[in-house]
């Protein structure tokens, strides 16, 4: 038996035990889930040895003709590295919140400047764009758009008895906007089944046609 045909029959006991969790949380599911998170663990630490430290160092702390700076700013990833290790002890615990605090501040500035350029603008000029293009259209992607937002819209006013209210209209619009929610998430869950049942067929068809030589 050859490497391949191994590798074959290894990837279709996986995908049965894995597509075991039908019936249950059961010991082949878990075997093969383990099997998979130690790989994946594995394949990313060599890639991101090989694709992010080797060349970082090398470019930076073991450069040739490299002032002090550019070896100062190699040097600040190992110095966060080494401040989040001590977050494992009771007293230098503490130090450890220097790098976390960097890489949440750097972590937020990123999400934002992408969700403001990746998502905020781009939604906003389609539905113009959509509203300019069909009216009936347009309406529907602004009504969606505007009452899903004001769903997520949590400032309201307190009332006399203490509780914290919004008004009436935004209550209304938040229904409809909750609607506009279910139904997308539906639609992405039934695609989601959708596109899980026909992978799994498809690899099944091909690892068994590899297998039988079809």
């Amino acid at each position: 038996m050859s490497t391949e045909q191994i590798g074959l029959w290894a990837g279709f006991v996986f995908t049965l035990m894995i597509f075991s969790y039908v019936l249950g949380d059961n010991f082949l599911y878990r075997i093969a889930v383990y099997v998979f998170v130690g790989l994946t663990a594995g394949f990313i630490t060599v890639v991101t040895v090989e694709s992010l430290l080797l060349p970082w160092v090398n470019g930076t702390l073991l450069a040739a003709n490299t002032d002090i700076g550019t070896r100062a700013v190699g040097l600040v990833p190992f110095i966060l590295g080494a401040l989040l290790l001590l977050k494992a002890s009771p007293r230098l615990g503490r130090l450890g919140n220097i790098a976390i605090a960097f890489i949440i501040g750097v972590g937020t500035a990123v999400a934002l400047v992408g969700a403001i350029t990746g998502t905020l603008l781009p939604l906003i000029a389609t539905t113009s764009s959509g509203v300019r293009v069909d009216v009936v259209n347009g309406f529907l992607i602004f009504l969606g758009v505007s009452s899903t937002l004001i769903y997520f819209w949590y400032l309201g006013r307190r009332t006399p008895i203490g509780e914290v209210r919004r008004g009436l209209a935004a209550r209304v619009v938040g229904v409809v906007g909750q609607g506009f929610i279910v139904i997308t998430l539906g639609a992405i869950y039934a695609g989601a089944i959708l596109t899980s049942l026909t992978i799994f067929s498809e690899r099944i068809s091909f690892i068994l046609a590899r297998i039988t030589g079809g």
